[in-house]
């Protein structure tokens, strides 16, 4: 799994993802073991990268620790 950390959350239900040299969206129903409202931004996560319709996404999103 690849790991980041919470850049920026929206209201809406999802947010981005910032890795070493990228930024991922992922949206609420990608989350495992936490709820969207449980996030903060800053906060280390780790996920699987796909291909969603507008380029990259994260999909099973985990907090770490």
């Amino acid at each position: 799994m690849a790991q980041g950390k919470i850049k920026k959350l929206m209201e809406k239900g999802f947010g981005f993802i910032a890795t070493d040299d990228k930024e991922l969206f992922f949206h609420h129903s990608a989350l495992e073991g936490v709820s969207f409202e449980e996030l903060s931004e800053g906060q280390d996560v780790e996920f699987n990268q796909t291909e969603g319709p507008k380029g990259p996404r994260a999909e099973n999103v985990k907090v770490v620790g």
